[in-house]
């Protein structure tokens, strides 16, 4: 797996409304209802990840969670990346 280019970053991005590039990951922060939401969003996305063998950066702050996600064996954005963002979106809708 290497590293996207700029361009596949950016159209990769423009499937994934509300995912941004923060340097070499792409970032996206979810809110929900409370505490207990947010952790079982975390949970969903968990077992994705583990399935996917590809671990994203998770930030829990009460009902907001920031999701980080970075190929760090390539150095930066990879295919990976953008696919397990996907799947985190299909989390995000319950």
């Amino acid at each position: 797996m290497s590293k996207l280019s700029d361009d596949e970053v950016r159209d990769g991005l423009g499937t994934l409304p509300g995912w941004e590039r923060d340097g070499d990951a792409i970032t996206k922060e979810y809110r929900f209802g409370g505490f207990g939401d947010a952790v079982a969003f975390v949970v969903g996305v968990a077992f994705r990840a583990e399935k996917a063998d590809h671990h994203p950066d998770l930030d829990i702050r009460y009902n907001r969670v920031k999701v980080a996600l970075s190929t760090h064996s390539e150095g930066g954005i990879t295919a990976k990346d953008l696919a397990l963002a996907t799947e985190i979106e299909d989390v995000s809708r319950g």
